[in-house]
């Protein structure tokens, strides 16, 4: 048997008034996440445990059938993992946002949304200009780049706000604070200028876009000890798409083989049709395909309703209808990782909606998949487990309530 799990990041939400009452999730048209939610079994997982930090890195790893508590990897070692970058133990890997800050205001946390060619010229730039033997800058993906710390693993212990989380706020009393801090503090402030300088940076501005005025580091984390690799733990071979270097972080922490597919992007420009051929054809020679999808979650933090509505719409059309497609014996697994609220602008813990539908799967016969329908079906918490309810095959599935 073959095994599909799609990851619509951030696209469930709460409620709006300007849909009168309903989520983006219920909004949206999707028949074929509506079939799945038929044919299959419709509930909630709890994606991220209690204490933990409601973002995609413990919710993507639940997902992927690790315990985000006890496989814990701080995201900016993840996301260094994906760039290939190697951390000896005495370094730590923060996440490095180029932002727009004005009048002491997170104007834009993705210094609206800048392309990964601008982007990668501005850092170079930085690195040019601030690296030493303490501090060494590595280019990502659009905004999201890293910055690896030598010899401070007090880092580990400051306090962080990720950008995203104060969108249109004051940044006074969200910069990295605690012991060691002041490390951070002053290389934000030697930055400054340097971005100022930047001829890529400058041109933006010139061109009437956002200029990064800022670097924010946050997300700290060490090079993992331990960790278990995903065919050992659940005996079947896995390859994982995705355009954000948190999904092919974890893939590369996890021995999951990560897929290499042009047009994937993180944003609504993504080539999504491309993107679920690639992975179907991935299933030839491995017994399980992660497609993760950046795009709601994108759209959930700029706060744009349609948008997200119509991320969520162009995966049911040209993702999952493709998944249902595919020949053979197949289960498939659906969910975001974690509510985005539009209200909020940034990630909360709460459950999310998953199915389960395919082979050996008996129908739980609910309406749509969607937050409101999912709250009939089961519960699963922790929600690692989900994996289990997918891969598991010493009996058939049921639709058992309940699960508070």
């Amino acid at each position: 048997m073959k095994h599909v799990i799609v990851i619509l990041d951030g696209a469930a939400g709460w409620p709006l008034p300007e849909l009168d009452g309903r989520t983006t999730l219920e909004a949206a048209h999707t028949p074929h996440l509506d079939e799945l939610a038929r044919r299959g079994i419709l509930g909630r997982a709890q994606t991220v445990p209690a204490g933990a930090e409601p973002s995609s890195s413990a919710a993507c790893t639940s997902i992927l059938g690790y315990d985000p508590v006890a496989s814990f990897v701080g995201r900016g070692a993840i996301e260094a993992a994906s760039m290939g970058v190697t951390l000896a133990r005495d370094e730590v890997a923060l996440r490095m946002n180029l932002v727009h800050v004005a009048d002491g205001r997170m104007v834009s946390y993705a210094c609206g949304h800048i392309s990964s060619a601008e982007s990668r010229a501005i850092v170079s730039d930085l690195a040019s200009a601030l690296d030493d033997g303490t501090f060494t800058m590595h280019p990502g993906v659009a905004y999201r780049h890293i910055l690896v710390v030598k010899g401070h693993l007090e880092l580990l212990g400051c306090g962080y706000t990720p950008p995203h989380d104060i969108s249109d706020k004051p940044v006074e009393g969200h910069l990295p604070r605690g012991p060691g801090a002041e490390l951070l503090l002053e290389l934000m402030e030697r930055a400054r200028p340097v971005l100022a300088s930047s001829p890529a940076n400058r041109a933006r501005a010139e061109a009437g876009k956002l200029p990064a005025t800022d670097i924010w580091p946050f997300w700290p984390g060490m090079s993992p000890v331990g960790l278990r690799l995903f065919s050992e733990v659940r005996g079947v071979s896995a390859a994982l798409t995705s355009g954000v270097d948190l999904l092919n972080g974890l893939a590369v922490l996890f021995g999951i083989d990560r897929l290499e597919i042009p047009g994937v992007t993180d944003g609504p420009d993504t080539d999504y049709a491309a993107q679920a051929r690639g992975a179907l054809d991935a299933l030839q020679d491995h017994d399980l395909v992660v497609i993760h999808i950046e795009s709601p979650d994108e759209q959930g933090h700029a706060g744009d309703v349609r948008g997200k509505i119509a991320a969520i719409e162009a995966i049911d059309r040209e993702v999952v209808s493709r998944v249902m497609e595919h020949p053979g014996e197949l289960r498939i697994l659906a969910m975001p990782d974690h509510p985005t609220p539009i209200a909020l602008k940034t990630h909360v813990g709460e459950p999310v909606p998953f199915v389960v539908a395919g082979a050996g799967v008996a129908p739980c016969g609910a309406r749509a998949f969607d937050e409101a329908a999912a709250m009939a079906g089961p519960l699963v918490d922790p929600g690692h487990q989900v994996m289990d309810l997918l891969l598991g095959t010493e009996r058939p599935f049921s639709a058992g309530k309940g699960g508070e």
